[in-house]
């Protein structure tokens, strides 16, 4: 995935979370839904993060994957 399509994803995942952040009362299912988004971008910019620190190292920024979210919220501690 190149750094504008998981740029473009952000995007989309940030207008939904604020779309469920602007309701008045949110169902069991919509805190779920913004839960799965904030895991969702997590992955994102921890992917965007990778390809762009693989670039200034000279490496080959398609090396980077999506990690677990288990490892992401790790290594954010």
């Amino acid at each position: 995935m190149e750094d504008n399509q998981i740029l473009n994803h952000i995007k989309n995942l940030t207008e939904n979370e604020e779309k469920l952040w602007g309701k008045e009362n949110l169902s069991d299912a919509e805190v779920n839904k913004l839960h799965q988004i904030k895991l969702e971008l997590d992955q994102c910019w921890d992917l965007l993060r990778q390809r762009r620190a693989l670039r200034d190292a000279g490496e080959n920024p398609d090396k980077a994957q999506a990690r677990d979210i288990d490892t992401i919220e790790n290594d954010q501690r």
